[in-house]
């Protein structure tokens, strides 16, 4: 059953068996609920508002976040006082909006850029210099301390937007300026948001113009669009002169001039409104009227006014200027000079042809829906933003739990990352812990269950499963491009005969829509040999500082250590104490280290470690004189190569895992699987005999610097991304 049928059977239940009253408080705790559950999804973008008005938010957050919502790209918004360092994990974006510079969005920015993520700023006016600012008239009418403030916000938005990586704006005047601060600059206009576009049609439909009246509006916005009402003033007053029909709605900040005063009974003053009243409003004018002065500043404005009036049929007459050139003159809307004739003239025309504004009106209708809606506007808008994120690839874990296949994991995001890339985590397990190594912090995004995926819904370039029930996972998710699968076992011999699970985890090796990665030659052959399928190899590596060189005398007790799960049967740990049983413990010291079993009580053991951090495990090998391996199976046996990087020697039983880089009396000592009395010997030869010692340790420092990481660092990233050389 669909999550949404589930809801709806279960409202019905509560319904009939509780009561309306008890179904309105589950539903609001479930609404509480899934709110509470959405804080930490992983999303593509996050925009970071920095502006205190709600008109502009509402264009340039909420419209742009509908467009991405609208094209498959998942978006949240934060005011800028609320930004917080620990946001930046989630999100594989940012967009600033007007954003001033802060301790904290400085900090956020360094911390994204980090992690190869992708900075935007968003600004809809020219209030980024004050070289733009100086030509507003109304800045003169505000205090010294004002003033310093006004302007003081202005170069805190600078100082961020050079911070960025490139910038969205409304108008190619804005763009212009832009492109002065940052590499490249995308112009998204603005768009009508869907519930504007309900709201407008319920005004046509409910809102009739006067019949006996010609009603002009002017909706200034703020006060400092009064000298741009001041351009048609004389053209408005003689016809209002001329004309006792002709009335005049002014809705916001504007100072009635005395040359309106004679004709205050025509004059209708509507104070600011609710944007989602706004449409009501404007549908009951006859002419909207958009002066705006000639200034490098309105050049940038955007032509909201015309848009917003187009979309309940309201035709628009605006000044031939900046964003208001995308009127088709006479087609759907009336472009003026800004001079008193051909304003009044314009205006005359068009009061007198109800005809004609009925049908200019219409054209801006249809032009604005299929044009200036976010819905059907925003595809372009989102291939730009999807365009300059860096490629991400998400590892999927079963747990983050310390293990070599985990660690493996670890190192190719530090060198993918390292590359460009945006690398994260997603951890099947029920813990929600942030890796740690010394290549750094990886952040891990925690999943109730592998097919749930409601924590994670961004968009994901490559998705790599690490684990046949990880790969299911992958293949659910809806979000991505293409599903890898890093092979680092043959895991069907994991389970034992009769386990279901075995036949499921086999079925993962023939999926022909999985890219199958491996990093053991062994998973290579069968992976070829037995499932046909196309593999990309790459060998394991080691970090060498991890594991320093540690100079043994081999004097006294030597120290023998054993490593591995108890628990697991294929680590083989018991045959590993089967063979000390045979040592004499007076010239042997034994250390056991296993990250997740304990000792048996049969096992001899001088010194137990348990869950070791990995960055200290190279001090473990480092201690140890000898390394006794006996694993049945594995993908990539590290901890011979581990002991051999610190001058250690291993004595080790051969598997598919270790027979690529293990050569027996060259930097290792073999022995039989089951031949204790083989490993005995071998491990008194060690003791015995100091030429071999020598031979033996040469031979895997050599062995252990030819895996050196930084030597495979660009096969690694071919291994995940193509063509890098």
């Amino acid at each position: 059953m669909s999550k949404i049928g589930y809801l709806a059977g279960k409202t019905v239940e509560t319904l009939k068996e509780e009561g309306v009253v008890e179904l309105a408080k589950k539903t609001k705790r479930y609404i509480f609920k899934e709110n509470e559950k959405h804080i930490q999804q992983v999303k593509d973008i996050l925009f970071i508002n920095g502006c205190y008005l709600p008109h502009p938010s509402r264009y340039r957050v909420d419209h742009q976040m509908e467009q991405l919502n609208s094209n498959n790209v998942s978006s949240d918004s934060v005011f800028y006082e609320d930004l917080t360092l620990e946001l930046e994990k989630y999100y594989r974006g940012f967009v600033f909006f007007r954003c001033p510079i802060t301790d904290t969005v400085k900090e956020f920015i360094k911390k994204a850029k980090e992690n190869n993520k992708t900075i935007f700023y968003d600004i809809d006016d020219l209030v980024f210099d004050k070289k733009y600012t100086k030509t507003i008239k109304h800045l003169n009418n505000l205090s010294k301390e004002e003033l310093e403030q006004y302007y003081d916000g202005v170069s805190r938005m600078q100082e961020t937007l050079k911070l960025c990586d490139y910038a969205t704006t409304t108008t190619q005047a804005l763009a212009n300026e832009l492109k002065k601060y940052v590499k490249e600059v995308y112009i998204n206009r603005n768009t009508a948001s869907e519930r504007m576009c309900e709201l407008s049609l319920k005004a046509i439909k409910n809102i009739n113009k006067a019949e006996d009246k010609i009603v002009l509006g002017y909706l200034s916005g703020s006060i400092t669009h009064n000298a741009d009402f001041e351009l048609i003033l004389p053209a408005i007053t003689k016809i209002m002169q001329e004309r006792d029909n002709v009335y005049l709605k002014v809705v916001g900040e504007l100072d009635l001039p005395e040359e309106l005063k004679p004709f205050s009974n025509r004059v209708i003053k509507e104070k600011f409104v609710d944007w989602q009243k706004l449409p009501n409003i404007i549908r009951s004018l006859d002419i909207n009227l958009a002066p705006l002065e000639e200034s490098l500043f309105n050049e940038a404005k955007s032509e909201n006014k015309w848009s917003e009036a187009a979309l309940v049929k309201t035709v628009t007459v605006a000044s031939n200027v900046g964003a208001f050139k995308v009127i088709n003159d006479n087609i759907d809307g009336i472009l003026c000079e800004n001079t008193t004739e051909d304003w009044y003239k314009k205006l005359n025309e068009i009061i007198d042809n109800k005809e004609q504004r009925e049908k200019i009106a219409a054209s801006a209708y249809e032009r604005v829906l299929k044009n200036y809606v976010t819905t059907y506007s925003g595809y372009k808008y989102t291939k730009f933003i999807k365009s300059k994120l860096a490629k991400s690839i998400a590892f999927v874990l079963p747990t983050t739990n310390i293990s070599g296949g985990v660690n493996v994991i670890i190192k190719h995001c530090n060198i993918l990352k390292k590359h460009g890339y945006d690398v994260f985590i997603i951890s099947m397990g029920d813990e929600e812990v942030n890796i740690i190594n010394n290549d750094g912090e990886l952040d891990v995004v925690t999943s109730e269950h592998y097919r749930k995926y409601d924590k994670v819904i961004c968009h994901i370039d490559k998705m790599v499963a690490s684990l046949w029930s990880t790969l299911y996972y992958c293949l659910d998710y809806r979000n991505v491009d293409k599903i890898a699968y890093l092979v680092q076992n043959y895991e069907t011999n994991f389970m034992e005969y009769g386990n279901y699970l075995k036949e499921t985890a086999n079925s993962t090796y023939s999926i022909d829509k999985v890219e199958y990665l491996t990093i053991s030659k062994w998973c290579e052959d069968w992976l070829i040999n037995d499932f046909e399928r196309e593999v990309k190899y790459v060998p394991n590596g080691i970090k060498l500082e991890q594991f320093p060189v540690v100079k043994r005398d081999f004097k006294g007790k030597i120290k023998i250590l054993i490593e591995g799960n108890s628990d697991d049967y294929y680590k083989n740990v018991d045959e590993s104490f089967k063979i000390i049983e045979k040592l004499d413990k007076s010239k042997y010291e034994i250390n056991f280290l296993s990250y997740q079993g304990e000792p048996k009580k049969w096992y001899y053991v001088d010194k137990f470690m348990h869950k070791v951090p990995y960055d200290e495990v190279g001090k473990v090998y480092g201690s140890c004189d000898i390394l006794i391996k006996s694993s049945i199976l594995e993908s990539f046996s590290y901890p011979p190569l581990e002991m051999m990087a610190t001058g250690g020697i291993a004595v080790v039983a051969p598997n598919e895992g270790n027979v690529e880089y293990l050569k027996n009396e060259e930097n290792c000592l073999l022995y039989e699987q089951g031949n204790i009395e083989q490993a005995v010997e071998q491990i008194e030869r060690i003791r015995k005999d100091k030429e071999l010692r020598g031979k033996l340790i040469k031979g895997g420092l050599k062995t252990a610097k030819s895996r050196e990481w930084k030597k495979i660092e660009k096969e690694i990233v071919n291994l995940y991304c193509n063509n890098v050389k």
